[in-house]
């Protein structure tokens, strides 16, 4: 029977096609017994063949659908495969190369419902029958659909100056398109900045990370707004207008030359919470490091004693240039861009919520960013590896993996860097101090390239390597030569024993998390983060740039825990989507949208407040909804959410879902048949 005869719809000559999928879903689907079955009981709905094969998303697959469409005269077809996500373009392009507009195809997904969610055989060749049944009776309402095309703004806004966003930054401007780089401290280069070293070849981490630095600071299609944050954005794809607030820095940039006579003679120090860690001074004045980008300082207002108590001007008085502008106030930038990359980074495991190591109440516990700085020459010990009392050189070092990383008490992931930075530490302590080193670690993860070669070095330098998770670190001294040491409290795995290591420093190698404002800064730009706090791709693994809001791309750590290399490399690969949208000059966007049926919408604003990627306004003058079709991502959220039912989805019309639904019906029965809303 034909489920729209009822209606006087025109019969569709529908093609039927059900992919193996190796034996993804022919292991657990009789495949051939569902091809034949939909060719035979599905004849009267329209369907004129059906096929199945090894591989539809092959282009011997895509070639048989073609063929088809052109010999057959198909006006719809329906493929029973993986999942839309992955494949539905691959075949809407097939029906296009076949002289079929590509929004008359309808994905089955037989793989991610049915093969790879059942074990009984028999149920889930039955489910994929019914399933096609629900497709086949849907696709007879599709309409031909053309898509979007919206202009491209040459221009990228890159949030973040790490280096995922420095090297993104300048892949864009070195193909000659204007990049604006926007980062909150005083000075791009971000954790980098403060490293020593860079694990595995032990490069100077300022080496190679500062000609990079230069490189922004002075490319002409690079605008630098650093002590800069995105405070809003607004538009869609190709056309987003960014407010960023430029904080005051209280220097004129045009007339400072960066000479730093300011920061000589500011008489207030304060402690170096940021930079170094807590280990070094600077002055209210100040630039973070001596080769910051770009290279005018700032003031410290809540530190400054003008600011204070309204005495001082020291800075003001000597700068030979008159550059101290303490009127300065905060400005509003508005940025028209195209895209969007978001490389905002990371931030480090508070290793005081872990009580029972002790750092923040043992002197000698520090942090793996602490000992960054410890070990670094331009750091506050001039790379002297020293105790707390800034002298006494240790004689034993216990590294402690995995510190907030791998423990589901506070974070269930690994952050990939811990391995590799503990043994640089422990290569660095052995080098430079010849002291004992203890690594307690709970899995070694040494996965990359020269990686597992530098943990051979290691080993072979004498670094004791202790498998456990550390229980505590206590001064309690219990056993002779433990007195005024740190004693680790460890079960050694490997011996099947607790053990008591004594050692004069502790270092916590503390995992990644997300920033704090992770999530307030995802719905800022219109994505969504993880449970986790880290921001979400497209696709973990074909689309690990992308986001689900066009336009919108993620580099480095805040899609997730990586080392530079890999930081590095999602920076320039978010540069290459990016400089890909820019050539093209306009993007054809999916045309499957939602639109607001004005004669039904009473203007009660409900889905103004719903829409996850901020699609929908309100239109004072007429009181009502209105959609902006190239922001709306077609999820469906406002179609639901609708008391008066004055939305519709575009390819998702109640007609469409209630033949689907019909069509999964009739087929549980077979007494019954689709009907037409």
């Amino acid at each position: 029977m034909n489920p729209h005869k009822s209606n006087g719809a025109k019969k569709e000559r529908i093609g039927v096609y059900v992919c193996h999928c190796g034996s993804n879903i022919a292991g657990i689907v009789d495949v051939e017994e569902v091809s034949r079955w939909a060719g035979e009981v599905l004849a009267d709905w329209g369907v004129v063949v059906s096929r199945d094969y090894k591989f539809m998303c092959s282009s011997l697959g895509q070639e048989l659908i073609e063929k088809d469409i052109q010999e057959l005269d198909l006006t719809r077809v329906v493929v029973g495969a993986c999942s839309p996500h992955l494949h539905e373009a691959t075949f809407r392009t097939a029906c296009a190369n076949g002289g079929l507009n590509p929004y008359l195809c309808e994905m089955v997904s037989l793989r991610e419902q049915v093969s790879w969610v059942h074990t009984d055989k028999e149920a889930a060749t039955e489910k994929a029958k019914a399933l096609l049944a629900g497709g086949v009776a849907r696709v007879a309402f599709h309409e031909p659909l053309d898509a979007m095309s919206v202009p491209i703004n040459e221009a990228t806004l890159v949030v973040g100056g790490g280096i995922a966003g420095i090297q993104a930054a300048l892949e864009i401007a070195d193909s000659g398109f204007p990049v604006y780089l926007v980062e909150r401290e005083p000075s791009i280069g971000g954790h980098m900045a403060q490293f020593d070293k860079t694990f595995p070849t032990l490069d100077c981490s300022a080496c190679i990370l500062t000609p990079k630095m230069v490189s922004v600071g002075s490319h002409p299609n690079i605008t630098l707004l650093t002590w800069s944050e995105v405070e809003k954005v607004d538009g869609y794809v190709g056309n987003f207008t960014a407010t960023v607030r430029k904080r005051a820095r209280y220097i004129n940039i045009e007339d400072c030359t960066g000479c730093g006579i300011c920061e000589e003679k500011c008489p207030k120090k304060v402690i170096d919470d940021v930079f170094e860690a807590g280990l070094g001074y600077r002055k209210a004045v100040y630039r973070p490091f001596p080769q910051a980008v770009p290279k005018y300082p700032v003031i410290d207002t809540e530190n400054c004693t003008y600011f204070q108590k309204g005495k001082c001007k020291a800075c003001e008085i000597l700068c030979p240039t008159g550059a101290i502008n303490f009127e300065q106030e905060d400005e509003l930038v508005e940025l028209k861009v195209g895209n969007i990359i978001l490389a905002t980074g990371y931030d480090l495991f508070d290793a005081r919520r872990i009580t029972q190591y002790g750092y923040g109440r043992l002197a000698n516990v520090f942090t793996s960013l602490e000992f960054e700085r410890l070990s670094n020459a331009a750091g506050p010990t001039d790379g002297e590896i020293v105790m707390r009392d800034g002298k006494s050189v240790p004689q034993a070092v216990g590294i402690i993996h995995c510190v907030g990383s791998r423990d589901k008490n506070y974070n269930n992931y690994c952050s990939v860097i811990c391995c590799m930075q503990s043994l640089k530490f422990a290569h660095l302590v052995e080098e430079r101090t010849g002291a004992e080193v203890y690594n307690f670690y709970i899995d070694m993860r040494t996965a990359f390239k020269d990686y597992d070669e530098f943990y051979q070095r290691v080993l072979h330098e004498g670094v004791h390597f202790i498998r456990g998770r550390v229980a505590e670190v206590t001064d309690a001294a219990r056993l002779p030569g433990e007195e005024g040491k740190l004693i680790i409290q460890v079960e050694d795995t490997f011996m099947g024993e607790q053990r008591r290591i004594p050692v004069d420093m502790v270092i916590l190698s503390a995992g990644l998390e997300p920033r704090s404002d992770s999530t307030e800064v995802a719905h800022k730009f219109g994505i969504s983060c993880s449970h986790n706090g880290w921001f979400i791709e497209k696709h973990p693994k074909l689309d690990p740039v992308a986001t689900m809001t066009e336009g919108i791309f993620i580099a480095g750590c805040a899609q997730g825990p990586k080392d530079i290399p890999a930081s590095v490399a999602q920076g320039a690969a978010a540069a290459a989507r990016v400089l890909g949208r820019i050539q093209q000059k306009e993007l054809a966007l999916e045309p499957v949208r939602a639109s607001v049926i004005a004669e039904k919408c009473s203007g009660c604003r409900i889905c103004n407040d719903l829409c996850p990627f901020n699609a929908i306004g309100f239109d004072e003058e007429q009181q009502i909804s209105e959609i902006n079709p190239a922001l709306c991502q077609g999820c469906g959220t406002c179609v639901a959410a609708c008391p008066s039912g004055a939305i519709t989805g575009t390819q998702f019309s109640d007609r469409q879902v209630k033949a689907q639904l019909e069509g999964l019906l009739a087929f549980a029965t077979m007494s019954s048949e689709p009907v037409a809303a």
